[in-house]
Formats: structure tokens, C-alpha cells, sequence
């Protein structure tokens, strides 16, 4: 890898960096070079490089819903975050950058009196990485409320696609297949009444914060949830919680989180993710699929 070639698009890059700072979980080995992009011209030409140079790359956000492997990830990875988190809004229809923090839209939304967003303002990470895995809670999913996605694709061509192109679907999408990387999104809410939104937000934050460890860096929930099952419920009747692997633990207060309780390893989790999945096999003859992306070499 030539990396003067991409240092002359982005002075800023890290080489070496610790993917530990850069996820929930705060585990994760060092990505041989990483780059948090500012502009779509930046990205295109970044992606370009890679191409030209044949350099493997990634794309993430916040790392809120990553478990990055100890020894790092290979290549280039290009993060999309607070550098590239404006939006714009229009009456009810929200333009908004994929990586603006999902509360932080929570927020601009409430301040325009807009409703429609409530279920999905505590989710962490960015709305680019939400739409990425179609993001939900409590009932609504980004789903439900994107009206169009602008992406990039490895070619560096930049495209606009409606709702119904975008392959939802429960925690996946048209870009969890890669080769598509968001770079915007257009959201159509409604006109509500703020005192009512900003209590129902407030409202299912205390929800979240009540049942989640979201003091303990962790991923998020580990498992999708099966067929007619709850994940959570599943392990903890298994006798689960609060099971460790080295600085992995099952969450004592939900079941379906799994945390870094200190010093985990990635090798930690996947251990953990691994022993639950046949314990819970084994009991209740139930499949657990990791909803956390595993990521690196």
C-alpha cells in the first residue's frame, strides 16, 4: 500500500490506529490505515485509491454495532461520522448526512416538531449505520420513515435510490451487502405537538436506560431475535446472565447484551457469543444469529 497516495487526499490519515477507540465495544486491533472523511468528493476519491492500489477497505461509523477481531483490521478503513453530519429540514422532510448521531437528529427534530423518530432516538451510532442494518425499537424501524438514500458505490459513482429499492428487511438492507456505501438520507416525518414527542422520547429512553446496560461498553443486543422468541429471555432462562469469558460478561441487567465488563478481547467475545449460542441450542433448540457485525482479520 502506497499510503502517501492517500495522505495526499486526506492529511489526516492514522496509521496504526486502534479500532478500540473508534467502537461501542472498545475492543479491536489496529486498522492499518484509518481516515475519517469530511466530504463525499473525499470519500470518491479515497475509494478510487483503494481501487487503483488494490487495497481492501472499509467503511464504517460511530462502531456502534462492531466487534473488531484483536489483530485489526487489514487495509484502509474510512469512517463516516461527526465530519460528515449535517442536515437540513424542510417542513416534515429531513435531509441528513449518514453520520449524524442518531440522537443528534433526535434532537433537531424535536426542536421542528416532528414526529415519527420517537422509537428510534436512543439508538446509538448514526443514521448512516442504521439504515445500513434497518436500525429499530419499540415497534418502528428506520424503515418506516426513509424516503430516499444517496449512496456511493466502489466505482465512485454516486446514486439516489426510493424506499422500495432498498431491500429492507429485518436488520438488513440493500447495503449490508456491500458495494454501496450511504452517504445521505431523505426522511419524511409529520407535524406533531412538541411536549408530546419530546414525553414519548423521554419515554422510551427511560425504557432503555431502565433495562439496558448502556453504562458497560457493549454492541448493542448480540443476537437478532428468532422466530417467535426473545433472544434475552432465552439465555437468561438458560441461566446465562452474568456468565463471563475473560472481560466478556452476559449482562446481569439484560441477558441480551453482551459487555466489556474490562480488558475484553474480541477472542473473549466470540468465545462467549459461541458458548450462549450452544447453550441455548441445546436447551431450547432455538438458532441465536449474532446481530453485532464481526469485523477484521
Amino acid at each position: 500500500m502506497v499510503i502517501e497516495k492517500f495522505k495526499e487526499i486526506s492529511p489526516q490519515l492514522l496509521v496504526k490506529e486502534p479500532m478500540s477507540k473508534h467502537t461501542s465495544f472498545r475492543i479491536g486491533g489496529p486498522a492499518d490505515v484509518f481516515i475519517s472523511v469530511s466530504a463525499e468528493k473525499e470519500l470518491a476519491a479515497l475509494i478510487k485509491e483503494a481501487k487503483l492500489q488494490n487495497v481492501p477497505f472499509m467503511i464504517v461509523g460511530n462502531g456502534s454495532n462492531m466487534l473488531v477481531s484483536d489483530n485489526g483490521i487489514r487495509g484502509l478503513v474510512i469512517q463516516i461520522a461527526q465530519n460528515m453530519s449535517e442536515y437540513e429540514i424542510t417542513g416534515t422532510i429531513v435531509k441528513a448526512q449518514a453520520g449524524i448521531l442518531m440522537s443528534k437528529l433526535a434532537s433537531a427534530v424535536l426542536k421542528a416538531e416532528l414526529t415519527g423518530f420517537e422509537p428510534l432516538s436512543g439508538i446509538p451510532g448514526t443514521l448512516g449505520g442504521g439504515i445500513f442494518m434497518n436500525a429499530g425499537a419499540y415497534g418502528g424501524e428506520l424503515k418506516d420513515i426513509i424516503k430516499s438514500v444517496t449512496y456511493i458505490d466502489d466505482e465512485g459513482n454516486i446514486k439516489t435510490i426510493y424506499n422500495s429499492e432498498c431491500a429492507f428487511g429485518y436488520r438488513k438492507s440493500v447495503f449490508s451487502g456491500g458495494g454501496k456505501y450511504i452517504l445521505s438520507a431523505v426522511l419524511e416525518l409529520e407535524k406533531g405537538d412538541e411536549s408530546e414527542i419530546r414525553r414519548a422520547m423521554a419515554d422510551y429512553n427511560k425504557r432503555r436506560s431502565d433495562k439496558q446496560p448502556l453504562n458497560m461498553p457493549s454492541a448493542g443486543s448480540t443476537f437478532k431475535r428468532p422466530d417467535g422468541y426473545f433472544a434475552g429471555k432465552l439465555i437468561q432462562d438458560a441461566g446465562l446472565m452474568g456468565y463471563s469469558i475473560g472481560g466478556a460478561q452476559v449482562s446481569e441487567k439484560h441477558a441480551g447484551f453482551i459487555i466489556n465488563k474490562g480488558g475484553a478481547t474480541a477472542k473473549n467475545v466470540l468465545d462467549l457469543i459461541e458458548y450462549v449460542q450452544k447453550t441455548v441450542k441445546e436447551k431450547f433448540g432455538v438458532d441465536l444469529e449474532p446481530e453485532v457485525r464481526l469485523v477484521g482479520d
